[in-house]
């Protein structure tokens, strides 16, 4: 089943440690947040990425 993945604009610091670790999922936005740019295809570790935010911005739903 493929994972949905949204980030808390509201939460993110805009560390960038997303978008460096899986830039295929993560953008930086023109407001210096993480966004997502698509969602993640099957084998992407977004889980791992979202258990290393900081501050727990990003969530992984099935």
């Amino acid at each position: 089943m493929a994972k949905k993945v949204e980030i808390n604009a509201e939460a993110c610091m805009g560390c960038g440690l997303c978008n460096a670790t899986l830039p295929s999922v993560f953008g930086m936005g023109a407001d210096g947040k993480a966004e997502v740019v698509a969602q993640p295809a099957d084998g992407d570790d977004v889980d791992t990425v979202a258990a290393s935010c900081p501050v727990g911005a990003i969530t992984v739903s099935e």
